[in-house]
């Protein structure tokens, strides 16, 4: 690092600086370690829910499901399968572990783009996702999130609003097994899947607060066109569930993740398998079932059709 970068890196750190999450404000000390502003690694990390892991040469942190590694004696870091250079490498002093004051400016801001911003004027930096995950605190507020004493009073302590209500759809069910799963231990079908996950996924959200509907919650088929009535004037969010399915080939088993999709016009060719593959399920349901169902399903492709639901909808399944 050139004396000119550390001066300017010296001279754009405060004596301290707040880490504003779920869990409160959180003062850390800044200290100057040669010529370069540093915090406790356990510190920082400690403040925004996260954990900290020593593996031989490398200092694992995970923030938001996700890894940020740091090379010992390196000044760089590797995330999303990319090395990034740092303006020095992580420090040892003792038992404490100081990772440089450009993680908390820059880095973090930079990698978790829609989660954390610094506020250099307020010397802060801001979980601005808070809201989005269960705390054991009231969350500080901040810029976006500044509410007057009665909306405060009517957030729940994890920072959720009161009131909401998840419409969750189990996909298949009854006739309509849906992916035949040829390696699921013998008998169990998507359907059957999709079902237990939704109650897990219904149990969790009650604990949280949310207010849940369910499509189905026990093994019986709902006409596509029906799923959506579940989804009233109340419903904040209607979510169906559903596995994928592939190949066995070499290497399948390690196969992980999750891809999340919402209702609009399918643009590309795989979008329309999907989407084809989907609505084959219609062939369960009987005729009355299906010429019943017409109406509400026009309704809820009208209704999506409308711009702020399908921006919404953009914004849900980037931050899912």
């Amino acid at each position: 690092m050139t004396g000119l970068l550390a001066l300017l890196v010296l001279l754009g750190a405060p004596g301290t600086v707040t880490v504003a999450s779920v869990r409160g404000e959180q003062k850390l000390p800044v200290r100057v370690i040669g010529e370069t502003p540093v915090v406790s690694a356990k510190g920082l990390v400690t403040a925004l829910g996260g954990t900290l892991r020593r593996q031989e040469e490398w200092l694992d942190v995970f923030l938001n499901r996700q890894q940020v590694r740091f090379l010992v004696g390196a000044p760089f870091l590797v995330a999303n399968e990319r090395a990034e250079p740092l303006v020095m490498p992580v420090l040892f002093d003792g038992d404490s572990v100081y990772l440089p004051f450009q993680v908390v400016s820059e880095v973090l801001p930079r990698l978790f783009r829609d989660r954390y911003r610094y506020e250099a004027d307020r010397q802060r930096l801001v979980d601005a996702g808070w809201q989005l995950v269960q705390g054991t605190g009231k969350a500080a507020p901040t810029d976006r999130t500044a509410t007057s004493a009665g909306d405060a009073d009517d957030r729940l302590p994890n920072g959720l609003r009161r009131g909401h209500q998840v419409t969750i759809d189990p996909g298949h069910g009854g006739e309509d097994p849906g992916n035949p799963g040829q390696f699921f231990p013998r008998g169990l079908r998507e359907k059957d899947v999709t079902l237990q996950v939704g109650l897990l996924l219904r149990d969790e959200l009650k604990a949280r607060g949310v207010g849940v509907r369910m499509t189905r919650a026990r093994d019986t088929l709902i006409a596509l066109g029906d799923r959506g009535r579940y989804c009233a004037k109340n419903c904040d969010l209607f979510v169906s569930l559903h596995v994928n399915s592939l190949p066995r080939r070499s290497g399948y088993t390690e196969v992980r993740g999750f891809e999340t999709y919402f209702l609009a016009e399918a643009k590309t060719e795989d979008a329309e398998r999907v989407a084809r593959m989907e609505n084959d399920a219609v062939r369960f349901e009987t005729e009355a079932e299906t010429l019943a169902s017409e109406h509400g399903l026009d309704f809820i492709l009208k209704d999506l059709a409308l711009n702020e639901y399908l921006r919404e909808s953009a914004r849900l399944a980037e931050l899912v």
